[in-house]
């Protein structure tokens, strides 16, 4: 069997790797690069394989850097099957069709390329196949035995999965990306299974942990009273997938049923989060047990007193003629796009105001830039001083932290006979390689993009 990894290489965005085996080629996840212009350009070259050779797709979940480019491989002639839990294909078809209103908006504004339209979006959803979480995908090939796939759950966001992949004597397991640990609705990442071969994991936060003994809602409280104190406006940037709806959860918690917090408007200023949203709602058979408990006790999680839901352009603006305090939780979660920047726009500058990061924020990206501590940033044209507090919580991220990846790794009934590192940056990917041997023994290597081994 052999890998050739042909994005997410020393990167946190771009996932796709080639699964050549039994004389079948297999791709998991096909994302999109992000994280400024130069990154970006990479989206419009050509692949490090032929489409229409590729005989079927595996994706691990629905966020943009995992399937970004899945309507570019069918345009490009790919003729199979794109496999996926039925929540997670649910999911990428929206995330697709955001893209495109995305790359249209930023054509418009500052002339990027589009990479492909509606069409293709829909084009490219015609090839989705659900598998659901532990079903035994066999797929024919010119060897003996074939390809055996099944998924497991990554823990990470809605519907992700964890890829274990059985071919000529060998199992290989593609992490996808990592839960971080006791999240609400999901559930825990599964354990990984024995007598792994090669084991391709993520390395996000390879290099680092999030905050100990934290409590999530405990936090999101202080931060909520903090603002109001403050008489500003709280801005959120949140991922459409997975950081909302756990926002949504919380709150709903606080403010409905443990009326911990005081109303004031809370506005979810993303269409596709709504829509998300609904997705969420039509599968609790993926809830963790104290969220299926609460559902026989609450009929809808993710709702309650004082919330707006934003769906079009003019509920978007109307916040705008609310007085603050408010809170606004918008996309995109990196602010590389999506209706925060308009709030950011408007808000960074006001020193009682609060930009509070909850998910990780890639090299080259606006909220990176703000979190890296710049106090002057250029948005739609404009230069604006950040005058607000900005504040990050690294718990409150759907990554696991270097702890969690290890106790994963070393968690199962057998250690990964090796372990190569990717979606991570050259620091974080380094040190978890070193701790990894360290620790636990296991050699481990960091990934070039275009880099091809033999399992």
């Amino acid at each position: 069997m052999n890998i050739t990894f042909c994005g997410a290489a020393r990167v946190v965005t771009g996932s796709c790797s080639l699964v050549e085996a039994t004389g079948q080629k297999i791709l998991v996840d096909c994302g999109m690069f992000q994280g400024g212009s130069e990154m970006e350009k990479r989206n419009g070259e050509q692949f490090l394989f032929v489409p229409s050779e590729i005989n079927a797709v595996v994706i691990t979940h629905a966020h943009l850097d995992h399937i970004g480019r899945l309507p570019l491989l069918v345009k490009r002639g790919f003729t199979g099957w794109i496999y996926g839990t039925p929540a997670t294909l649910e999911l990428a078809r929206l995330i697709l069709e955001d893209a495109v209103s995305v790359m249209e908006h930023n054509s418009i504004n500052y002339g990027t390329p589009i990479l492909y339209d509606e069409i293709a979006v829909a084009e490219c959803a015609a090839h989705f196949k659900p598998l659901d979480y532990y079903e035994e995908l066999i797929l024919a090939g010119t060897v003996s035995g074939g390809i055996k796939i099944k998924l497991r759950d990554a823990g990470h966001i809605f519907g992700a999965a964890a890829v274990e992949i059985c071919a000529e004597g060998k199992r290989v397991v593609f992490s996808g990306d990592v839960g971080n640990a006791k999240m609400p609705i999901i559930r825990e990442t599964d354990s990984l299974p024995a007598d792994i071969d090669a084991l391709i994991c993520e390395s996000t936060y390879g290099d680092r942990l999030h905050e100990r003994e934290f409590d999530r809602q405990t936090y999101i409280e202080k931060k909520v009273k903090e603002a109001i104190d403050r008489g500003g406006t709280l801005m959120m940037p949140a991922f459409s997938l997975e950081r909302t709806q756990e926002l949504l959860y919380d709150l709903n918690d606080l403010v409905d049923r443990k009326k911990r917090l005081p109303r004031v408007p809370i506005f979810v200023d993303s269409p596709l989060a709504i829509k998300a949203t609904a997705v969420y709602r039509k599968y609790p058979q993926y809830y963790d047990e104290a969220s299926i408990k609460l559902l026989q006790a609450d009929d809808d999680l993710f709702n309650f007193p004082g919330l707006k839901m934003c769906l079009t352009r003019e509920d978007s603006k109307h916040i705008n003629a609310v007085p603050s305090p408010k809170i606004i939780i918008a996309g995109s979660g990196m602010m590389n796009g999506g209706r925060i920047i308009y709030h950011a726009l408007r808000y960074l500058e006001d020193p009682n105001s609060t930009l509070l990061f909850i998910g990780y924020q890639a090299e080259g990206t606006l909220g990176r830039k703000i979190f890296n501590g710049d106090k002057r940033v250029h948005i739609l044209g404009e230069t604006v001083n950040v005058r607000c507090h900005v504040e990050a919580v690294g718990a409150l991220s759907a990554h696991a932290d270097q702890e969690k990846l290890l106790d994963w790794i070393g968690g199962g009934p057998t250690l990964p006979k090796k372990v190569y590192l990717n979606h991570g940056e050259p620091g974080p990917a380094e040190a978890f390689a070193k701790l990894l041997k360290t620790e636990l023994g296991v050699k481990a290597t960091v990934v070039d993009f275009g880099l091809k081994v033999k399992v």
